[in-house]
């Protein structure tokens, strides 16, 4: 399936690129004011979509949503995709008057363009902690307790935090809908953090260490026990993840990763720059970087 997704992207591109080749750059001219979008219909995105991948039966997907797009005048349509080799997000953004249709990423631009970011992330987290409240650097790490992407990467932020004293990692669930007990460990790991810190992060590595024992029928009994093994009382903690309460603050916490554009797990942003999974050398330039435009800015 990622060879087809591939091909996709790989065809929205080149027609991207052609059409750029043929028409002339317009004159510089006065702005005109931002248009709305005007957004696709569900009916609509599914015909696309049924022309696109109709053809091959073992593949199907959903429409995960359809909102305006941080960039006024497109819309932004989420799409999950499903066959053989498992599933994966497609991110799509329609112009205005739904004839046209590109695939990526849009990027923050300007002289400082993870400032605003950086800002709302400092206004929202609400998610544990690691190293001084006031460190130069904050790694914020979007994860799911049921994300084996997110289990491959946790030894490299704690191999982070052992090695950088000035660095704070706060950690914000952001269970997929695509994992069936994700948001339930979102919750045990939710009341664990409220009941120690220290706990906290014993625990989500004990889950990451026994993620594929743990199903929906039992995850329940499972994280009960890791909560009790990490330092804190289980039965307190599975009555705790059960309450509305709970489900609110967990809920905060995706809607943070929803509107700063995350939409699968593990995703870091560094002082606000959104990263995706790294190697070890290339998050540790990262952080390095960060600290000294930092220190070069004052902040």
């Amino acid at each position: 399936m990622y060879r087809l997704l591939n091909y996709f992207l790989a065809l929205l591109l080149l027609v991207t690129l052609s059409g750029a080749q043929q028409e002339p750059a317009a004159p510089h001219a006065a702005a005109k004011p931002a248009v709305s979008a005007n957004l696709p219909s569900e009916e609509t995105a599914g015909a696309f979509l049924h022309e696109w991948f109709g053809y091959d039966p073992t593949l199907s997907w959903k429409i995960s949503s359809i909102k305006p797009s941080e960039a006024e005048g497109l819309s932004e349509l989420n799409i999950v995709l499903s066959g053989a080799q498992g599933k994966q997000v497609l991110k799509l953004y329609v112009t205005a008057d739904g004839k046209h249709a590109f695939s990526g990423e849009l990027i923050p631009f300007g002289p400082h363009p993870f400032a605003a970011k950086h800002k709302e992330l400092e206004r929202g987290v609400n998610g544990p902690s690691l190293g001084p409240a006031d460190a130069p650097v904050t790694v914020v790490d979007f994860s799911d307790l049921q994300c084996p992407h997110c289990k491959d990467a946790h030894p490299t932020l704690e191999k982070l935090m052992a090695e950088n004293k000035n660095v704070r990692l706060v950690f914000q669930s952001f269970p997929l809908p695509m994992h069936d007990w994700a948001v339930k460990g979102a919750a045990y790991a939710d009341c664990v953090s409220r009941s120690s810190n220290d706990a906290f992060w014993k625990f989500i590595q004990s889950v990451f260490s026994a993620q594929t024992d743990i199903t929906a029928a039992n995850a329940d009994e499972k994280l009960t026990g890791l909560a009790d093994s990490a330092g804190v009382k289980g039965a307190d903690i599975a009555a705790c993840a059960a309450k509305p309460e709970t489900a609110t603050r967990v809920e905060k916490s995706v809607a943070l990763g929803s509107s700063l554009n995350v939409n699968s797990t593990p995703t870091l942003f560094v002082n606000g720059r959104q990263v995706p999974g790294v190697p070890y050398e290339v998050l540790q330039k990262l952080v390095d970087f960060a600290a000294k435009d930092g220190a070069k800015a004052g902040k």
